[in-house]
């Protein structure tokens, strides 16, 4: 392999820069926001043919290539791309999503700061009843007037539950055992860097129809960026993985 760098250029994608920084909502309150990225489609061919120094030349070939990596799980050439993500979600959303612990993470501290006033409120068809068949899931939806009163009960002790914190932080409790009393609705924010292939996997397991719907939908943003991103890697993911 020849040690003269020829291309060193920092890979940019025009289609992908254009959506930098912007504001994807999800749910009520929450969003995605690309923050920064590292490779694309080519870096993994790249990769996988390192003999060569470079990708190959044609779009096809590096689509049968990166289909082959996928379809016969070769991933190292996959790690070789990272996306830094800015997410603001639910508690309860964020305690799911750290379970992915191959990831590079930084969470808003309510040791430091102090929590705002912004919780996740479903939607009327979210309200359901617990699965009899999985106690994990929900399954049938209540009848609408039980789920109206069910909301109104979720605003106003969510809406309670932080004016009784703000109270406490405003008498000098420490922000650290003030944030006891906070609902797992709660918004919170954090910085999330993945490689790809990882990435792929989080998806993988959180866009399917047997995780929970507020990190489904979150994993569902994330599979369309990477139409932008890595455009033969979405072709080759969704083929294989049935998404």
């Amino acid at each position: 392999m020849s040690s003269e760098n020829t291309d060193l250029k920092r890979v940019s994608i025009e289609s992908f820069n254009s959506i930098l920084g912007r504001v994807i909502p999800v749910l009520d309150r929450g969003f995605i926001r690309i923050i920064d990225y590292m490779g694309d489609d080519s870096s993994i061919v790249q990769a996988a043919r390192v003999s060569y120094g470079k990708g190959t030349k044609q779009s096809k070939q590096d689509a049968g290539l990166i289909d082959y990596l996928m379809r016969n799980d070769h991933t190292s050439p996959f790690e070789m791309c990272e996306i830094k993500l800015h997410i603001k979600m639910p508690l309860f959303v964020a305690r799911q999503w750290l379970r992915h612990r191959t990831a590079s993470v930084n969470e808003y501290s309510a040791r430091y700061s102090v929590l705002h006033d912004e919780f996740y409120v479903p939607n009327i068809s979210r309200i359901c009843a617990q699965s009899q068949s999985n106690k994990q899931a929900s399954g049938e939806a209540l009848p609408p007037q039980t789920a109206k009163e069910i909301i109104s009960t979720i605003k106003s002790v969510s809406k309670l539950a932080h004016d009784k914190y703000k109270e406490l932080i405003n008498l000098g409790l420490a922000r650290e055992i003030a944030r006891n009393i906070i609902p797992l609705n709660t918004y919170t924010e954090l910085y999330w860097k993945i490689d790809l292939h990882n990435l792929l996997r989080f998806i993988k397991l959180r866009n399917s129809s047997h995780a929970q719907y507020e990190i489904r939908v979150y994993a569902e943003r994330i599979q369309e960026l990477l139409k932008f991103w890595v455009p033969l890697v979405y072709e080759s993911f969704v083929r294989h993985n049935d998404m």
